[in-house]
């Protein structure tokens, strides 16, 4: 009787706007595909149809007139849908799965600067996320105003900032904080990588945090290419 695949691992990339989390999550997704895993790369909000629909209501800012709580039952509504429709059926087939962004977001966006009880986001993660939690968090930290300078020099002229890039710099030094704090909450989980050095250290460094935390799987799993 052959038997069920070994589930997959579960890896998400973390921080404030402008720290390299989709450079770093691609990157991420082809080293270990190098080593002959399958890999799936997504990115939230969206992942799927319905969540990257979700997706243009939240950035576009249409949602912000409902406030925090509003945008956060989006988030998880998004969340649900990426979970089901990508997330948990590629973690059953053995798949790893490299996510720019995950449930630390809204934590980070909506609890913290967006002032959001902790309590109602708490209820709303185990709703949305479940058992589904990453294996390995990687947080990217810079400071929040060198964050901004990078995420507007990367769009477009003629491009306005979207729904978050276009907040207060105390927002975002405040999203900074929220998201230390979980990594220093949930040490077992998250890795706090200095994203103020060139792409490649911080690919290394990366690199170095999944074989430390994840090591033991990829062995096992990997194959030669």
């Amino acid at each position: 009787m052959d038997r069920a695949p070994a589930r997959g691992r579960f890896i998400t990339l973390e921080g404030g706007e402008g720290a390299g989390k989709s450079v770093q999550a691609r990157r991420l997704a082809e080293r270990l595909r190098e080593r002959g895993l399958a890999v799936v790369l997504t990115r939230e909000p969206g992942g799927s149809p319905d969540a990257e629909a979700l997706r243009e209501v939240i950035l576009s800012g249409a949602a912000a007139q409902f406030g925090a709580e509003g945008e956060a039952l989006l988030f998880s509504a998004a969340r649900i849908d990426h979970i089901d429709a990508t997330i948990a059926p590629a973690l059953a087939r053995g798949d790893w799965v490299v996510s720019d962004r995950f449930a630390d977001s809204t934590r980070a966006y909506q609890g913290a600067a967006g002032k959001l009880d902790p309590e109602l986001l708490a209820r709303l993660e185990r709703v949305a996320v479940g058992d589904c939690r990453p294996d390995l968090t990687l947080i990217l930290d810079l400071p929040a105003a060198e964050g901004l300078a990078r995420a507007a020099g990367r769009r477009p002229a003629d491009e306005p900032a979207d729904r978050f890039e276009g907040e207060s710099l105390a927002f975002h030094e405040t999203l900074r904080g929220a998201y230390l704090e979980i990594a220093r909450a949930e040490p077992q989980r998250c890795v706090v990588v200095d994203a103020r050095a060139s792409e490649d250290e911080v690919a290394e460094a990366i690199w170095a945090a999944v074989e430390e935390r994840l090591g033991d799987a990829l062995e096992r799993e990997a194959r030669p290419p």
